[in-house]
């Protein structure tokens, strides 16, 4: 096959710049088959479309790919090492494709959670595990903080969602109400009130209570607080700025007992005893919501609270 002194004298990058997927595709197609008339079957293509195809293909990278023999194709020598770079950015380019419908999706790509309760046991750590299996390509990334860095992290972008105790918005987020927890109090082993089945507030009149400073301490100071008409009959409250592990050692070391939020318990911890807390309505419970800004788009996000619509659905009268 000649190619004219035109041809011969274009600068190579507009070559290749002539040259687009469709080329390579029917090559590969070409050599794969060993003949143009089955591989234009396969492609349902016409083999005069194959043909000329690849002969522009030829003319346009200057050399040969293969020779024609009544019995088909054979590519040349030249020609097998480019079939092989052609199959090559055929892979990529097929990779590059589905990772982007992927990550368009939902299906792939990031997505950043920030909280502050436990991931020993409980909903959060029963959402993640749902969101891994179903949507294996996301990389999770977990930020674990105080509300008030949360906040922050939201409003610059760090996060895409924030999961908090208690159900008004976080500044400048949209929110889902999510589940809620017991509470329940952590106390040491031997303790009077482990001969309780359930733990009443007034039971804990005279006792040491120890709380983290770091969330979601100050909630459950301010729901404890809430239940003591008198501030004579509160109990002595401690507060520790430590984690509610080491608020845990502390207790089952004899400082005092703890009000917790039950998805602390999943962690095993010798020498504590955990009860449930009661008042006079039944069980104490404490909400959870996700926060999030409004003007993400990331669809991993979109994947993320799609999934908690499901597990976690309004009442029909709150849906309304």
């Amino acid at each position: 096959m000649d190619y004219d002194s035109k041809s011969s004298d274009t600068p190579l990058r507009s070559l290749t710049s002539a040259i687009d997927l469709m080329h390579l595709r029917y090559a590969v197609a070409a050599a794969d088959h060993g003949s143009f008339r089955r591989a234009a079957g396969a492609l349902l293509l016409r083999q005069s479309t194959l043909s000329r195809c690849i002969r522009q293909l030829e003319e346009r990278i200057r050399m040969i790919v293969f020779e024609r023999t009544s019995g088909g194709v054979q590519a040349t020598p030249a020609g097998r090492d480019f079939l092989r770079t052609a199959r090559s950015i055929l892979e990529q380019m097929d990779a590059l494709v589905t990772s982007a419908h992927s990550t368009g999706c939902g299906e792939a790509g990031r997505v950043a959670i920030g909280f502050y309760t436990s991931l020993s046991a409980g909903n959060l750590r029963a959402t993640l595990a749902d969101y891994a299996q179903r949507f294996p390509q996301i990389n999770v990334s977990m930020m674990e903080s105080s509300r008030t860095r949360l906040v922050t992290a939201l409003r610059n972008g760090t996060l895409d969602i924030a999961i908090v105790t208690g159900e008004t918005p976080l500044p400048d987020s949209n929110a889902m109400p999510l589940w809620n927890e017991r509470i329940v109090v952590a106390l040491p082993e031997g303790h009077r009130l482990t001969s309780n089945e359930t733990i009443y507030w007034t039971d804990l009149r005279g006792e040491t209570l120890l709380l983290s400073r770091q969330d979601p301490g100050p909630e459950i100071q301010d729901l404890l607080l809430a239940k003591f008409a008198s501030p004579d009959d509160r109990p002595k409250i401690v507060h520790h700025d430590v984690s509610g592990g080491n608020i845990k050692s502390l207790v089952a070391a004899g400082f005092g007992v703890s009000p917790m939020i039950e998805s602390c318990i999943g962690a095993n911890f010798p020498g504590l005893v955990y009860r449930e807390a009661r008042d006079g309505a039944g069980q104490v419970r404490i909400g959870y919501s996700a926060n999030w800004r409004g003007d993400n788009d990331n669809p991993a996000l979109a994947n993320f609270l799609r999934l908690l619509g499901e597990r976690y659905p309004l009442p029909s009268d709150t849906a309304r």
